[in-house]
């Protein structure tokens, strides 16, 4: 019998080899004790041709999540960071990918897509990078309402949307009940840093709006593929903040890089969190 907690504990795709189908990927997932797998459509060819999968191809997946029992629970949709939604040239493709990321997840039964928290990204942004990033969410949230799947902006490793303080303002402009904030904790962390301020009151001011957690290890200047417990991000004070606020579903974020115990690095970090997650989150 699957254990029952007050939260729910899941796995980004990428932290395991990407030779693996998504099947293997899956029951690794529960494997390792797992609650769900985050999916990964990021800016690659391989992942953004599961945008065009079809029906058949997509049905078939969620027959095989429910018979392994380990669901997609939610997307990483990293791809705007090669077609983001600011952009003069790559806007309309940004779209694209928008409507059809929401009916990928309306096959698949998941219920939150994480948005790249840029308006561009390989190009200079400006004002009207910035209002073109605004227009084209306003349509986005229309898009996910009717779909049914929540959008949740990840907090970034760049100035534009490093904080939940400045996620917020792009929620707040849109003013959807479809949009709002899923934060990155080592993004924040370092972005703290940065500005010598309080992650925990950053955390607070997308109090109502923010939908999940990324559970993430960094070290100042350094955003990716630290292993967790060696770098400087406070997990059981944010976990705990992010609890009071309603917050209950929580992803470990990491990376297969060669490593060869990839899967004890999984575990660990299974290990480290649900031992925070068991600490702080209770009714």
């Amino acid at each position: 019998m699957k254990e029952l907690r007050e939260y729910e504990i899941g796995l980004y795709e990428k932290a395991m080899p990407n030779s693996l189908s998504l099947a293997e990927k899956l029951t690794l997932t529960g494997e390792l004790g797992y609650d769900y797998m985050e999916m990964s459509i990021d800016e690659s060819d391989d992942k953004l041709a599961r945008l065009d999968w079809s029906d058949d191809k997509l049905d078939e997946l969620a027959s095989i999540s429910r018979q392994i029992g380990v669901p997609i629970g939610s997307i990483c949709l990293s791809g705007h960071r090669k077609y983001p939604l600011g952009s003069e040239s790559q806007a309309e493709r940004g779209m694209e990918i928008m409507e059809k990321a929401l009916h990928v997840a309306s096959k698949l039964g998941v219920r939150v897509i994480q948005l790249a928290g840029y308006d561009v990204y390989y190009e200079q942004g400006n004002k009207e990078t910035q209002k073109r990033f605004i227009e084209n969410l306003k349509k986005s949230a229309l898009l996910a309402a009717k779909a049914g799947v929540y959008l949740g902006f990840e907090t970034m490793e760049t100035p534009f949307m490093d904080t939940v303080w400045k996620a917020m303002f792009y929620v707040q402009a849109v003013h959807s009940p479809w949009l709002g904030v899923y934060p990155d904790s080592g993004n924040l962390t370092n972005a703290a840093k940065i500005y010598q301020s309080d992650v925990l009151l950053d955390l607070k001011s997308g109090d109502g709006h923010i939908c999940a957690l990324h559970l993430k290890e960094t070290i100042p200047g350094h955003y990716r593929e630290i292993p967790f417990g060696t770098g400087h991000v406070d997990f059981g004070a944010i976990i705990n903040t992010a609890w009071q606020m309603g917050v209950h579903r929580y992803v470990t974020e990491m990376w297969y890089v060669n490593q060869p115990e990839w899967k004890k690095d999984i575990a660990k970090a299974r290990s480290m969190m649900t031992n925070l997650l068991d600490e702080h989150c209770r009714l």
